[in-house]
This record gives C-alpha cells, sequence and structure tokens, in this order.
C-alpha cells in the first residue's frame, strides 16, 4: 500500500519536498485549492521529480457547488441540469473538457467525476454507468479510475454497502477513488460499523478486480492495508485528512485558520498538542512520545528543553505528520492475509498499552486520541475475517 498526498491549501511547497526526499509519490491534485495555472506549474514541478507522478480530481461531487477557486475551473460546467445532465451533451462535454486537461497536467491515470451518494440508488449507480460509458467513449488514452464518493450514512448502512457491491460486477474501470464523509465530521471515527463496511468495500472492489485508492484519510486508514488497498491519501489540513462536502462551499470556513500545531506519535496513533508534551517531560515519560527511527524535523522536541518553546513549526508538523504516515504505510502490507492481520493487530495492542500509561499521566491527545478508537478498528479487522477472511487469505497474491 501506497501513501499518496491529497492536495490542500498552501500545499505546493510541501508536496514537491516530500515526492523529492520520498524519491517518488503521487500527488492528487484539487481544483478547489489550485487555480489552472497553479496545478499546470505543480503537475510540471512534480513529474520532473524522480517517479513523481499526479492524479487530476475534478471535485464533482456537489454539482451545485459555489466555492469560487473550484467553479472558475474551464472544465466545470456553466450550468447544470439535475434531469438531463447525464444523459445528454453536457456530459459529453465535461469528460471531453478532462480529458484534455489530464493530457496537459500528464497524469497517471484520470480520475472521473462522481456525485456524492446521500443514498446508493438505482438513479445514483444509473449516473456512474453512464460516467464511465462517456469516459470510454472519449478515450482518455490512459487508465479510467472511477470516483466512488458516499455520504457517512451511505456508509454505515449495511443493506446500501450490499446494494453498491451488488452491482459492483457491473463496473468496470481500472481502478476505484474511493471518497467516504465522516459520521458527524469526526477525524477520527468511532462507528464500527462506519469502518467495518467501509473496509468490506474496499475488499469487494479489489476482488472485482481494480485497483483502490481510498481519498481524504488519516492514520486511522491504515486498516485499508487489510483488504489490500494500493494506497491511502492524505495531507496536512483536516479538510484533507477527512472528508467534509461543505469545503466546495462559499460558506465554509477555512480551517488554516485554526493555529494549533499537533505532534504525531506513531507508535500510539495519536497526536497531541505541544503543552502535554510538556506534561510528559514534567513526569517523565517523553520519550514514550519518541518516533522509534527520530526525525530530524521533531528531534529538538526531545533534546531536554521544555517542549513547546523549542519552536516546532507547524511546516514542520505537517511534514514529519506525513512522513510518519508514509512509513506505517509502507509497512502495512505483508506477504500474506495473515501477516497482514497480525501486524495490525500488534500495532493497536502496541497503541493501546502505551495510550494507558500517558492517560493514567494525565497526557491526552483530546480529539486526536485514539483510546476509543483501538477497538473501532479491532472490530473492522473482526469483521473483514469473519466475512471476507477465506477468499482474502486465498486470493491475496492475485490482488
Amino acid at each position: 500500500m501506497e501513501l499518496y498526498l491529497q492536495f490542500g491549501y498552501g500545499m505546493m511547497a510541501l508536496c514537491r519536498e516530500l515526492v523529492e526526499e520520498w524519491e517518488g509519490g503521487t500527488v492528487i491534485l484539487s481544483p478547489r485549492d489550485l487555480t489552472s495555472d497553479q496545478c499546470q506549474r505543480l503537475s510540471n514541478s512534480i513529474r520532473s521529480l524522480p517517479n513523481g507522478k499526479v492524479l487530476f480530481d475534478p471535485q464533482f461531487y456537489l454539482p451545485h457547488a459555489d466555492h469560487e477557486r473550484l467553479v472558475a475551473h474551464d472544465f466545470w460546467p456553466k450550468a447544470y441540469s439535475t434531469g438531463g445532465f447525464f444523459g445528454g451533451p453536457e456530459l459529453a462535454k465535461l469528460m471531453s473538457d478532462l480529458k484534455a486537461l489530464n493530457d496537459e497536467l500528464g497524469t497517471d491515470q484520470a480520475v472521473l467525476p462522481g456525485l456524492l451518494a446521500q443514498e446508493v440508488t438505482d438513479d445514483w449507480l444509473a449516473t456512474q454507468a453512464a460516467v464511465l460509458e462517456e469516459a470510454q467513449a472519449v478515450s482518455f488514452g490512459r487508465p479510467l479510475c472511477q470516483t466512488i464518493a458516499l455520504s457517512a450514512e451511505a456508509c454505515r448502512m449495511e443493506t446500501q454497502v450490499e446494494h453498491l457491491l451488488e452491482h459492483a460486477e457491473n463496473f468496470k474501470a481500472d481502478s476505484y477513488y474511493l471518497v467516504v464523509q465522516h459520521p458527524k465530521g469526526n477525524y477520527l471515527v468511532d462507528d464500527p460499523a462506519w469502518l467495518s463496511n467501509l473496509v468490506d468495500i474496499i475488499a469487494g472492489l479489489k476482488l472485482n478486480g481494480g485497483k483502490v485508492i481510498v481519498g481524504y484519510s488519516n492514520h486511522q486508514m491504515i486498516v485499508a492495508a487489510i483488504a489490500k488497498a494500493d494506497a491511502i491519501a492524505s495531507g496536512t489540513w483536516m479538510n484533507v485528512r477527512s472528508f467534509p462536502p461543505e469545503k466546495f462551499q462559499l460558506s465554509y470556513q477555512e480551517e488554516i485558520r485554526q493555529r494549533a500545531i499537533w505532534y504525531y506519535c506513531p507508535r500510539a496513533l495519536s497526536e497531541y498538542k505541544l503543552p502535554f508534551l510538556d506534561i510528559a517531560k514534567r513526569v517523565g515519560v517523553l520519550d514514550m512520545l519518541a518516533p522509534t527511527v527520530m526525525d530530524p524535523r521533531v528531534a529538538n522536541l526531545f533534546g531536554g528543553e521544555q517542549p513547546s518553546t523549542v519552536g516546532l513549526s507547524e511546516g514542520a508538523a505537517f511534514r514529519y505528520y506525513l512522513s510518519s504516515l508514509k512509513l506505517q504505510v509502507d509497512e502495512s502490507l505483508k506477504g500474506s492475509f495473515e501477516d497482514t492481520i497480525s501486524a495490525h493487530e500488534i500495532l493497536l495492542t502496541e497503541a493501546e498499552t502505551i495510550l494507558a500509561s500517558l492517560r493514567s499521566r494525565g497526557i491526552r491527545g483530546q480529539m486526536r486520541d485514539f483510546t476509543e478508537i483501538v477497538d473501532v478498528n479491532r472490530a473492522a479487522i473482526a469483521a473483514t475475517i469473519a466475512t471476507r477472511g477465506p477468499i482474502l487469505r486465498h486470493q491475496w497474491h492475485a490482488l
């Protein structure tokens, strides 16, 4: 499994630096956060690096979206009719415009537009089929990646997931870009039904022969590896580590105004504000929060000074989070289903042990603490073993 960079506001320099540092990587471009010229410049820059690749997400989740940067792009339809768009010339024009744009950007594959499904209905499934059929007719000249965008409720309802997967055999894209809203807008999802169903969707699509990219992810989605997802995508701000559909509306308040700096502890699967690292130092457990292999971007936090005084920058915290997540993602997929499951169970058990020790000393990650999430991920693992285990075990090397 790979880590892709989900582009968000202000990430141009970060993407270039990390792809160069990692000696490769894929950036998912965002028309909501980039002008057309910026898309082209960033694409050229990323593709000039060794093993640098780009994808372009049309972000057509809400056709009536009014975010000024998004709707200013030439490909965005000037008018949208709910009834006739997917059966008329407007869709053909959208596909033609996106083909030209993918050619200009030199994308590795073409991410197709996909409406956000508040509910998995026959009408929504028909729009999915229409988009893929039109894309195949236009002939993009590169692999097609079909967007599957689901509301939180659609993902947590077993009947709707079953309806989606029943029709998955009719999906003939080369890969799938799975984008799912988090319940209640939570950063870490505490609903085991939602997470179990999401992993089941990944498994179903993989068993149907497609590759799967899980967009708008944070470290909770490392668990996607147990269904052999090909990639998860993450970024800096919370609105690219989870999927709030309202971000495509003008009324959305940019999260960049929230200036708190968070430190990620990979072993605890949790993030902490710097004053909690001060407490950890005071009570003698700061080393428990240190990365196994020290990253120079955060080394000063563990150098003897009070952590909140050493000047960890927002940019350094973001780069450290993504580099740490990449290491975890790189290690998440093993040679067999059993070994992958075992690795994830070990990860959760270690996190649980460390979290219990930290919390007993008053050190907590608040809304980014994984304590209440450990059992959610365990439930998803158990559900996958029970429902998909035999076939994943048998098909693992073919997926």
